[in-house]
């Protein structure tokens, strides 16, 4: 139980680190790689926290300059590192038995400005942990540390991470030690620690109720929420793990106990986050212990109880969900995930209905085994790898992740008959960015003569790089020039994004020029030409054309026959012969089967 439980809270990223070494992917375009370390100055970075000076902070499992045995050598770092990637170390852990104790596992920064964190090994050693127990400390923005608690096995061993509550003080889980029959002792705890140093342990898990707790969260109902790697029920060999809740007084409740189960999850081995709906959210990381090939899930959890699974990874989309999820400014959660083969190593991003996107690829120099993320003040995400790197060591990163619009412009829908429904003009919507695009409504505005026909972009979300369709129609129900918006309205920057709908409604057929002077012509000459069109404007084609003159008119020529395919047009050639000296007039008449037959012109001329 203990090798199993430390090794998967503590150094599962090793795991991967020969399967995703040669992995060869396209980066985004956004993505920096700020730092890689090379083992002197840490090596195996654990989560990054954005500190008020706008620094970013962290930990080294291993590398610096202490005297643990591993490869690199080294017992862990405290580092900080700017935004443009200048790395200072602040402190380096200086061994197994030492009493600032060796392998630190993340930070966090207290309301006193300084920063709290945990190791998990050093400190007291005892014959169950013979690496040391771990510790709680502090350390001031300029790296001096204090060690403000050694557990002893009894109160914990390997605490994974604090959180300061409301009342000041922090509150932790060590993923070992305790009292815990089912777990030879070791099942884990939960504790309050003041921040001069004074530890109460709170819960020790009996395996039942959890084994291996992964962290803690404060929810706005004051309690605290959390998952346990192992216990409670499943085929899973150690049980496939819990999440509870426990008061600040130490009443812990299990929520729900996974089953291991594909859909089902389970394995969970990060905290928590409660979204802004009010719900928690979280990962697990999986089941293998019964052969099977489950590849981990995101999934959303009520205060009460109720859990429901919002994505099961399948080996396509990424695998292993290793780290916590993080809910940015779009409302939308964030995490990554590692691979077994070697394609997947990412950063995803899920909706609180479940639509996930994979944003990024990491691999080699970028390195892999990616940490849990963090949206700074500018927007970006920064975040560690755990391996990889030009050192192999690990390394930390940058990336944007914005959702970007892109929409065909405005179309010219023509001419089209009153209360006909022309032919249909496509509208393309391209998420060029980085991130999901979430889309909110599709509107027309401005003419009711417009309207959508079809769409394809009322799904979820778009995809970088994917496109959507909205087919847009004419149906004219007043006559003359017919104006309107195609508008979307979505998380791009640019929303709404407005394309131009434009298009005139006529008659079903029409006779132009409405009229025509032939001028003044000497009796019994034949004047030149002039040349009518008759458009048919309709969805169908005109027939029973008939074409006729009155008055000193005739029709020369013309290229209509007794119907007019649709949407087309034909000419007729009409000459004028008067016949008496004077003003002479007359009419081209067209009959047809449109329902404003007959169609006119008026005719005149001057005989002389």
């Amino acid at each position: 139980m203990k090798v199993s439980l430390l090794s998967l809270l503590r150094r599962a990223g090793i795991i991967f680190v020969v399967c995703m070494a040669t992995a060869i992917v396209a980066p985004a375009q956004s993505f920096t790689t700020l730092f890689s370390f090379d083992g002197a100055d840490g090596a195996n970075p654990a989560r990054l926290i954005e500190a008020t000076d706008g620094n970013f902070y962290g930990t080294t499992t291993f590398g610096g300059t202490g005297s643990c045995f591993t490869s690199p050598p080294g017992c862990g770092t405290v580092f900080k590192i700017t935004p443009e990637g200048t790395l200072t170390t602040l402190h380096s852990f200086h061994g197994f038995a030492s009493p600032d104790g060796s392998n630190p596992v993340g930070l966090i920064q207290s309301s006193d400005g300084n920063f709290y964190g945990t190791t998990g090994d050093g400190g007291t050693v005892t014959p169950a942990f013979i690496f040391g127990c771990g510790t709680i400390f502090k350390i001031t923005p300029e790296g001096t540390l204090t060690t403000l608690h050694r557990f002893n096995g009894s109160d914990g061993a390997a605490p994974v991470g604090l959180v300061q509550a409301t009342d000041g003080n922090f509150y932790g889980t060590a993923g070992g030690g305790g009292t815990g029959p089912s777990c030879n002792g070791s099942c884990g705890v939960v504790f309050k620690i003041t921040p001069s140093g004074v530890l109460t342990t709170l819960h020790r898990f009996n395996g039942s109720d959890g084994a291996g707790p992964v962290g803690l969260m404060q929810a706005t109902d004051g309690n605290f929420y959390g998952a346990t790697a192992e216990g409670g029920t499943g085929p899973c060999t150690l049980g496939c793990g819990t999440v509870f809740k426990i008061t600040p007084s130490g009443m812990l409740t299990t929520l729900h106990r996974f089953n291991g189960t594909l859909t089902g999850g389970a394995s969970p081995v990060a905290r928590l986050v409660q979204g802004t709906d009010g719900n928690l959210y979280g990962t697990t990381s999986g089941n293998f212990s019964t052969g099977g090939a489950s590849f981990g899930t995101v999934f959303k959890i009520t205060p009460s109880g109720t859990l429901t699974t919002l994505h099961s990874f399948n080996g396509s989309d990424a695998e292993v969900p290793g780290a916590g999820l993080i809910q940015a400014k779009d409302g939308n959660f964030y995490g990554t995930a590692t691979g077994l083969n070697n394609d997947f190593n990412s950063a995803f991003e899920i909706t609180s209905a479940g639509t996930l996107v994979k944003l990024q690829l990491f691999a080699g120099p970028q390195g892999s085994s990616p940490g849990e993320l963090v949206q700074a003040t500018d927007g970006n995400f920064y975040g560690t790898n755990f391996n990889g790197g030009t050192n192999d060591h690990g390394t930390i990163f940058r990336f944007a992740a914005v959702p970007a619009a892109t929409l065909t412009s405005g179309r010219w829908f023509g001419y089209q008959a009153l209360h006909q429904t022309g032919a249909a003009k496509t509208f393309t919507l391209k998420n060029s960015g980085s991130a999901l695009l979430i889309i909110s409504r599709i509107a027309i505005e401005g003419s009711s003569s417009f309207a959508i026909s079809a769409n394809t972009c009322s799904g979820p979300g778009l995809a970088p790089g994917q496109t959507c369709n909205v087919s847009v129609t004419l149906t004219p129900v007043v006559l003359g020039n017919l104006t309107g918006t195609l508008t979307f309205t979505d998380n791009a920057s640019s929303s709404p994004q407005v394309a131009a709908l434009a298009g005139v409604g006529t008659e079903p057929a029409t006779l132009t020029p409405a009229s025509a002077n032939f001028g003044l012509g000497a009796v019994g000459t034949t004047s030149t030409a002039k040349t009518f069109t008759l458009s048919n404007f309709q969805n169908v084609a005109l027939t029973r054309i008939a074409i006729s003159t009155t008055g000193d008119f005739a029709v020369s020529a013309t290229t209509c026959t007794t119907s007019l395919a649709a949407q087309s047009k034909c000419t007729i050639n009409v000459i004028f012969k008067p016949t008496a000296t004077g003003t002479r007039t007359g009419k081209l008449r067209v009959s047809d089967s449109a329902n404003n037959s007959p169609q006119t012109s008026n005719l005149t001329g001057v005989g002389k």
